[in-house]
């Protein structure tokens, strides 16, 4: 495996490689249209392929109250039809062409990207531009997709226990950060939406003035503009509405949560609020924390899976994330399952340990070196994806944060030390700002088991 090849370098020429020599492929070419949308390309000539990707600044978190899910159910709608485009075909024109293409909404924006043949790019920008400003949202449509979209939070959310425990957590964990919504929206919000809202938002937010084109792969980035200045153009911008950026107040104590559900196992979900990147005081802290918790869950070899589930035998699961790459300030979560003749205080007990020997002992270097190593690895080896490409770009450039980050990520996480990994750790990891949420299984319906049997056995027959 390549990662492995990186990891078994000798430390001499790690540090030669180290950090722009394996992560600078080539610079980012940037242009701002007329009409405020801005354009950036990175070629990639290894292949002729192109990942074209148009990001919206508007995700759940953009949502006020009552409309919770809107930035979702639009994403839904974005494929359902023009003023030229019948529903679905999009879609199938993309496919024609040998291309594929998808969609995501999160807490900070929308995205929707193609991977085609490197000609057929004009296709994507030509389709793109069209739903830009010209989205139909026809009410039938609309009535057929928002079923979909409640279906969708019934399987995903509701029947899943342990992303039922997750929502609810958000919801106490936040007080006044809108990462409190749920990305899918509130079932209430979701019974309520009308058409007319979404025509609304769309007609708010999805304007060119709003947006960021990104394209990576084997492109002439003057090709590009040009395409660019043809197809979006000519789009009217828009007067966006800026919203106000509203952080939690300071905790003041433990909060907790119990959270019960048809389940078979209980789960343990922490979380401490955070800073990220643009919000700290020092600079290195988001990257610090970013560190910390690849030393818990860092891979087979790190805190957690080696001394819960291999170790003690404690946990049957246990991991740890953190995302520097936010909007606004999140949380560095811990979770875990516990293992079968243990209970869930006796994991909470053990994760807390780890955090409390964290606060205590600095990291030790080797530990550090080899966290520091899969990190970089991993970085380096995304560039062998143009869609990574792209969408590292557009997501921290959505963010506020710019696309030039791309390329100074693993310097900084290069100059992260242990004092400031046990800095962060005692700064942040505390129990003001600790909340617990724990899934407390109950019985299983008798539909559900037989249901959840059959599937199994149908999964295990293909």
């Amino acid at each position: 495996m390549p990662t492995l090849l990186f990891l078994l370098l000798p430390p001499l020429l790690l540090g030669i490689l180290s950090p722009f020599t394996l992560v600078h492929a080539s610079q980012v070419h940037e242009r701002i249209l007329d009409n405020g949308l801005k354009v950036l390309v990175k070629e990639d000539r290894r292949a002729p392929i192109v990942t074209s990707q148009v990001w919206y600044k508007v995700g759940s978190s953009f949502e006020p109250g009552g409309l919770t899910g809107i930035s979702h159910l639009l994403e839904h709608m974005m494929f359902k039809g023009t003023e030229k485009l019948a529903p679905g075909e999009f879609s199938r024109i993309i496919a024609a062409n040998g291309g594929d293409e998808n969609a995501f909404t999160g807490r900070d924006y929308t995205a929707y990207f193609q991977t085609l043949a490197a000609d057929r790019l004009p296709i994507a920008f030509e389709l793109e531009a069209e739903r830009m400003r010209s989205l139909a949202l026809p009410a039938a449509e609309f009535s057929k997709e928002l079923e979909v979209v409640k279906e969708e939070r019934r399987l995903s959310t509701e029947d899943d226990p342990e992303a039922l425990t997750f929502e609810q957590f958000n919801a106490i964990a936040y007080e006044a950060s809108p990462y409190r919504n749920p990305v899918i929206g509130w079932a209430s919000d979701l019974e309520g939406m009308l058409v007319a809202d979404l025509r609304d938002w769309y007609r708010q937010w999805y304007a060119p003035n709003n947006a960021t084109v990104v394209v990576v792969g084997d492109v002439d980035p003057v090709w590009v503009f040009s395409l660019a200045e043809q197809y979006f153009g000519p789009l009217s911008a828009e007067t966006i509405r800026l919203t106000r950026s509203s952080g939690d107040p300071a905790q003041r104590g433990i909060k907790r949560i119990q959270v019960k559900a048809p389940a078979k196992e209980p789960y343990l979900l922490l979380g401490y609020k955070a800073t990220a990147i643009g919000h700290a005081s020092e600079d290195w802290e988001p990257y610090a924390l970013e560190m910390l918790a690849s030393i818990l869950d860092g891979g087979s070899s790190a805190r957690l899976s080696r001394e819960l589930i291999r170790g003690s035998h404690l946990a049957a699961s246990a991991g740890a994330s953190y995302n520097a790459f936010t909007r606004l300030p999140g949380m560095l979560l811990l979770d875990g399952i516990p293992a079968q003749g243990h209970k869930i205080a006796e994991l909470e007990q053990a994760l807390l340990a780890q955090l409390q020997r964290l606060r205590e002992e600095p990291v030790a270097e080797a530990e550090l070196e080899r966290i520091r190593n899969q990190l970089i690895a991993a970085k380096v080896y995304e560039k062998d994806s143009v869609y990574a490409q792209a969408r590292q770009i557009g997501s921290l450039e959505t963010i506020g944060l710019g696309w030039e980050l791309t390329e100074q990520y693993v310097e900084y996480l290069s100059r992260v030390t242990p004092e400031q990994i046990q800095a962060v750790a005692r700064k942040y990891l505390i129990p003001d700002n600790l909340t617990i949420a724990i899934l407390d299984p109950q019985a299983l319906a008798a539909t559900e088991t037989t249901s959840a049997q059959m599937g199994g056995l149908a999964n295990a027959q293909h």
